[in-house]
């Protein structure tokens, strides 16, 4: 029962409508410090504060509160090395039903303690797409699960795409809106919200030049998978989708890279002057600006925080 149109904007708001009280609309926070360090002013959008710690719960709840209880009666099941685990362990154990989830054995602690708070039952495998992959596919056919891809799916992007709504609602003469990217759902769903809601605004994606699949695919004009990325933000590690990547290449204006040393330098500053918990793969889109890529200067730019979930045993200014 997959969606097989991109997502209008009556389908962004129903998601809007649907999810509304199963996620928090979440706030945007201005720092003059970082305004004055970027030459810029700069609008974040904390995802780090949704349910389940990221952005991932907007998707999750919208896919699996659209679904009839029939589709239903088995539960759902996924692979993920976290944020998408989690989100969709919660959404299902909202709706009451089961979840079962693969997740890499070097997923984040913090991520899979997550997972068995909201009753997923975990499968662990090898930290490989392959391998992931076909341990679901293992479940799949054990259980008669309906899976729910972490991107992949114009449900999910439907309800990513709510995050940017809401920040065209609040912050108006956006110049700029930034997101990650990793498998893209984030990425495309800010884009076509940004197309509907506020057209002259420009999306531009951040992504760790350990990991820069979706730079070389968005401009070689190709779809390059992911291999052996390698990458302190372990939210970003998967490849773009056959649904993601073209809503990428039709609506995104530009992907830039970013260096580890500026992710984690980006990931401090937001902790030291906003005093918030950020995850790295939350800052790449602040690293960006810091590596001085775009034409920044007085504009205004508008970045989605994609998560707070990470290991704090593991903070990487700390655990060198």
């Amino acid at each position: 029962m997959k969606v097989k149109k991109v997502p209008d904007i009556g389908i962004i708001r129903e998601a809007a409508a649907r999810i509304q009280g199963l996620v928090h609309n979440t706030p945007v926070l201005t720092s003059e410090t970082i305004n004055q360090i970027i030459k810029a002013k700069i609008f974040f959008k904390c995802e780090n504060f949704q349910k389940a710690g990221a952005f991932k719960s907007r998707g999750a709840c919208n896919t699996v509160f659209s679904l009839p209880d029939d589709v239903l009666k088995y539960g759902v099941a996924t692979h993920s090395s976290g944020n998408h685990a989690q989100a969709l362990a919660r959404a299902a154990n909202l709706r009451n039903i089961k979840s079962f989830i693969v997740m890499p054995g070097n997923a984040p602690q913090v991520k899979i303690n997550a997972v068995r708070q909201y009753n997923g039952e975990i499968t662990f495998c090898k930290p490989t797409l392959a391998a992931r992959e076909a341990t679901l596919k293992d479940i799949l056919q054990k259980t008669s699960a309906t899976e729910i891809h972490s991107y992949n799916d114009y449900r999910i992007i439907a309800g990513q795409a709510t995050a940017a709504k809401e920040i065209f609602e609040k912050v108006k003469d956006l110049d700029i809106i930034m997101a990650p990217v990793g498998g893209g759902g984030l990425l495309s769903g800010t884009a076509l919200s940004t197309r509907y809601l506020s057209p002259g605004t420009k999306v531009i994606a951040a992504e760790p030049a350990n990991a820069d699949d979706a730079y070389r695919s968005f401009y070689q004009g190709r779809l390059i998978p992911s291999v052996n990325p390698d990458t302190i933000a372990d939210g970003l590690l998967t490849s773009l989708g056959s649904l993601t990547y073209p809503i990428i290449r039709q609506f995104v204006d530009e992907i830039v890279t970013v260096s580890e040393e500026n992710i984690i330098k980006a990931m401090f500053m937001i902790w030291e002057r906003m005093k918030i918990i950020i995850e790295p793969s939350a800052a790449v889109t602040l690293g960006a600006l810091l590596e001085n890529k775009l034409n920044i200067k007085n504009k205004r730019i508008a970045i989605i925080i994609s998560g707070g979930n990470i290991d704090l045993q593991k903070i990487p200014w700390i655990n060198k």
